[in-house]
């Protein structure tokens, strides 16, 4: 049934791009305090954590009213955000899409920004039918529903944040690229969480390293008995080790972790995000933990799939990172012995490091 839906919206948009010429309303070229500007990102925490950059630097140089549309999956990634005057969640159905256009014309928004790097057909229909004086995106096969778009940057070496923030010039902002990073604010009571649940778990403050072992697909699961085999590698050094999993995952968690291990999973996702944000190292599968941990710098390893894609892999931005990658179709390719071979100088390196500031 799903496969029947996407045929029925592609060829829905396919038409639409046919039929929709360029809007003949006036292009606003100037933003200010005064601007109601509504950015979208649907789809994946991740995939809302690699717009924030670009959510920043409008709200600093415009200081305009910021909207964002996200969906039920990802809108925890906006959750505190100060750069957002309003968060609005997309339901899906006809309801909800009428619902946005409605929100759209009764808010008097000047412009509606598609911050996705490919076409979404959900988010095309929006653009086309709202009433926005601006329809800003990337240029994409799309093109037809925006009044104004740049050309989007060679995935296949752009790191997907600078790709988004390539946006900015179409508010005439040509941002400084030393002060580009993620953001994720955290609210005080996940801090006392975090920490209370970190000291209670731990008697020495020592150098702590986080092993997340969920992802958003099962592709990217490494298995029960490798993560089992990497927890007694790193146990050969005087650290502290914390198991991390997402609530799904919390019985692979148990499974790993056994007696001789911490693990933490939260429904509470600033939760789950606070205490990564006290790691010194994070060990992770290519998920929307990656992320967090740029906006916190936190030193990243990673192991990430790369299947019949030349695309650039997600990576942390701006923080101290390695990692392996496999073109296989999933994980299971990865083994042990790569992992600790490649993790074992990054490491090292993270460990002095700690222990020289200590």
């Amino acid at each position: 049934m799903k496969k029947i839906e996407l045929i029925l919206k592609n060829l829905l948009l396919r038409i639409l791009l046919l039929l929709k010429g360029k809007s003949n309303l006036p292009v606003k070229n100037s933003f200010d305090e005064n601007s109601k500007i509504l950015f979208i990102r649907l789809n994946r925490i991740g995939d809302a954590l690699v717009t924030t950059p670009l959510l920043h630097e409008i709200k600093r140089s415009l200081k305009s009213k910021i909207y964002v549309l996200a969906d039920r999956k990802n809108f925890t990634a906006y959750t505190n955000n100060q750069d957002i005057d309003k968060l609005v969640i997309f339901e899906k159905g006809v309801k909800g899409f009428l619902d946005i256009l409605r929100f759209i014309k009764d808010n008097n928004i000047d412009t509606v920004v598609d911050l996705h790097d490919d076409v979404s057909t959900t988010v095309s229909f929006l653009i086309a039918l709202c009433n926005a004086q601006n329809k800003f995106g990337l240029e994409k096969e799309n093109k037809n529903i925006y009044t104004r778009t740049i050309p989007k940057p060679d995935s296949n070496i752009h790191h997907v944040v600078d790709r988004v923030m390539e946006i900015s010039k179409l508010f005439n902002i040509q941002p400084d690229k030393s002060r580009i990073k993620l953001h994720y604010y955290l609210d005080k009571a996940s801090i006392e969480n975090a920490d209370k649940f970190i000291s209670g778990k731990f008697g020495q403050n020592k150098f702590l390293a986080g092993i997340n072992i969920s992802a958003g697909s099962d592709a990217r699961f490494w298995g029960i008995d490798n993560f089992k085999s990497l927890l007694g590698y790193l146990s050969n050094y005087d650290i502290n080790i914390l198991l991390l999993s997402s609530p799904k995952d919390s019985k692979a968690a148990v499974k790993i972790a056994g007696k001789e291990y911490n693990y933490f999973y939260s429904n509470n996702f600033s939760e789950f995000a606070a205490v990564i944000s006290k790691l010194d190292l994070l060990f992770t599968p290519d998920t929307a933990a990656v992320h967090l941990a740029s906006a916190f710098g936190i030193s990243t390893f990673g192991i990430f799939v790369k299947y019949n894609t030349q695309d650039l892999i997600w990576s942390p931005y701006k923080t101290k990172f390695d990692c392996i990658v496999t073109t296989g179709h999933n994980l299971c390719g990865i083994t042990v012995e790569q992992v600790t071979a490649g993790l074992k100088p990054f490491l090292e390196t993270i460990i002095l490091e700690y222990n020289a500031v200590k």
